[in-house]
């Protein structure tokens, strides 16, 4: 079994910050991408930053330039750094990997529980 655990979720002003970290345990061989997306009430799950595991990135328009993605591949952690937040920015932050359990498995995408962020204006 794989878990993802994500921590950092919180309730914030708008303007400031908080850090998002995700943790990624269990029966992994290797783990191609790992990445954030987002679900506020009424709307559909959307992608906020990815990264793979050669280093690139790729943000949502809305976040770019205030939202940084990290990830620690020796320890399976991927990391949000959100700053100049919005009162738009509110909703259940979740965590994603695509990954191999074994060196012939498929890449499967996992997901973790969530973590809400509420930013208040």
């Amino acid at each position: 079994q794989v878990h993802l655990v994500e921590s950092g979720g919180g309730l914030v002003q708008a303007g400031g910050s908080l850090r998002l970290s995700c943790a990624a345990s269990g029966s992994i061989f290797s783990i191609n991408a790992m990445g954030w997306y987002r679900q506020a009430p009424g709307k559909q799950r959307e992608l906020v930053a990815v990264t793979t595991d050669g280093g690139s990135t790729n943000y949502a328009d809305s976040v770019k330039g205030r939202f940084t993605i990290s990830r620690d591949n020796a320890k399976n952690t991927v990391h949000l750094q959100m700053n100049s937040l919005e009162p738009e920015d509110t909703a259940l932050y979740f965590c994603n990997a695509d990954l191999r359990r074994t060196v012939s498995s498929p890449i499967t995408r996992w997901w973790g529980q969530g973590t809400q962020v509420t930013v208040s204006s």
